[in-house]
């Protein structure tokens, strides 16, 4: 048998908190002498620990812990559950890394008002353009990454079940949805009839006399300062937007922080 210290040592814990386990009922020593009131453990005893902390690490409570253990579920069962807790904290630390992410944007567009544009804004005429989309709605544009990314996945998927080569370059837009979110237009470029194409819907933007336009270099997670800019130099040149905005993808390697989207404003005189 182990002395407490032993026990403690080899499980990587602190004797607190077997202590603190042994007073919940949680892990109990194998053996107290009844004269020291010293505690004993067996290596045995190491797999329950493992247990105790691998669930408590992945979140679980203590109370469900116990609950866990006491059921005697199998090694397979503990797996399947550690697996599935691992993946939501996985997706918890992802989500919780893309609003990192947004934060920081819009932390840059605070310190950058009252700053004139260093990004330059042109304008010019956009050509009409054939596209073949996709929809979806998101309930605002901090969750638009998460919906957007695989219905362009989607998007590609049945191009290619249809036969269809894109032409050009992908290009997002964006509408208010009827409830209050955001409905999203994930299309790219095609040379196809108007029809519908295994569940494609194909469509026409119209020519636009007059767009304002500007560069961003990054992921979309980080849009939020060149959006503004863009805003800002429309306001302070006289102009109003009269139309949807576009996004057109026009180098999108695996790197993120890599891609090269030219933000496209309808614009006339105010």
């Amino acid at each position: 048998m182990f002395t407490i210290g032993d026990f403690a040592r080899h499980g990587r814990v602190s004797v607190r908190m077997l202590r603190h386990y042994d007073a919940t009922g949680l892990l109990r020593p194998a053996h107290v002498d009844p004269t020291t009131g010293y505690r004993y453990y067996t290596a045995a005893q190491l797999a329950r620990l493992n247990r105790v902390i691998a669930l408590k690490d992945l979140g679980f409570t203590l109370q469900k812990v116990q609950a866990i253990l006491d059921e005697k579920v199998t090694t397979e069962e503990l797996r399947a559950m550690l697996r599935l807790r691992h993946a939501e904290l996985e997706a918890t630390m992802t989500a919780a890394a893309a609003r990192l992410t947004q934060v920081e944007a819009r932390l840059r567009s605070i310190e950058s008002e009252g700053q004139m544009p260093s990004n330059d804004v042109v304008l010019k005429s956009l050509p009409s353009v054939r596209l073949a989309e996709l929809t979806a709605v998101a309930p605002d544009f901090d969750t638009i990454g998460p919906v957007v990314e695989p219905l362009y996945g989607e998007l590609f998927r049945r191009l290619e079940a249809a036969g269809i080569a894109p032409s050009g370059p992908g290009v997002a837009y964006y509408e208010d949805a009827q409830d209050g979110g955001i409905l999203i237009h994930a299309g790219v470029e095609v040379s196809v009839p108007l029809s519908d194409h295994d569940g494609l819907q194909i469509v026409d933007l119209p020519p636009v006399e007059q767009a304002a336009t500007v560069m961003h270099r990054g992921s979309m997670e980080t849009v939020l300062p060149t959006v503004q800019t863009l805003g800002r130099w429309i306001d302070a040149n006289g102009y109003r937007s009269v139309g949807h905005p576009r996004e057109i993808n026009l180098e999108c390697p695996d790197n993120h922080g890599e891609w090269v989207t030219e933000l496209q404003e309808p614009v006339n005189k105010a």
